[in-house]
């Protein structure tokens, strides 16, 4: 019997957390665990522990699969990465940052950043095949006039996989910090200010009170 320790992370964005239901399967060059169910609950910026009892040992672990399953209402979920300790004490390390919708199973490679070259087990080259072929798939183009650049073939940025669209999550974020900025500044009288600064140090009162709130949230 071997035991891995599985650490999975949820993304800390408001949405990212699922009441819907994710197991994992671990994938080794040696073979591969049994699904097994992390949790029916994800809250944002949190962390699930689990263990995965195997009736071997799988060797290195090269892939995962997440596996997302819908209970009730379709609820989206945002994995930053997973963490996978062996019983010899190696650890592995799954970058995932993306979302999961629907009912779907997605592979995760171990974050070692290979080439092609370097992919010597069959299920990492029809991994890497299989990537390829679901991007394809996904961005496809389109003329949209004769003599302009082509540009993806979709009618809206809605039909783009939400990935894609993560952009456009991050600059409403960026658009509800800015008025929090404005609020603060108009708080501290900075906005309605109509006589000149008498020194520095009188500056240095109403920016301490902002900037050392910006710096720490951005680190």
């Amino acid at each position: 019997m071997a035991t891995y320790k599985v650490t999975v992370a949820t993304g800390d964005m408001v949405e990212a957390g699922t009441n819907n239901s994710i197991s994992i399967t671990l994938v080794g060059s040696h073979g591969e665990s049994r699904q097994t169910t992390v949790s029916f609950l994800f809250l944002p910026g949190k962390e699930k522990s689990l263990s995965v009892h195997c009736g071997q040992d799988l060797g290195p672990i090269v892939l995962i699969r997440l596996h997302k399953w819908r209970l009730f209402l379709e609820d989206a979920w945002f994995c930053k990465d997973v963490r996978v300790t062996a019983p010899n004490g190696t650890l592995y390390r799954f970058p995932c940052y993306q979302w999961l919708e629907g009912v779907t199973t997605v592979e995760v490679r171990e974050g070692s950043g290979k080439k092609l070259v370097d992919d010597k087990l069959q299920i990492l080259k029809e991994h890497r095949h299989r990537e390829l072929a679901a991007r394809q798939e996904a961005y496809r183009w389109k003329n949209f006039a004769q003599g302009w650049p082509r540009c993806l073939n979709v009618d809206s940025i809605l039909e783009l996989d939400s990935n894609v669209q993560f952009s456009r999550i991050r600059a409403n974020n960026f658009t509800g910090f800015l008025i929090f900025q404005g609020a603060s500044h108009f708080l501290s009288g900075f906005l309605l200010r109509r006589s000149s600064w008498k020194s520095l140090d009188e500056m240095r009162t109403i920016f301490s009170r902002t900037q050392g709130r910006d710096i720490g949230g951005c680190l």
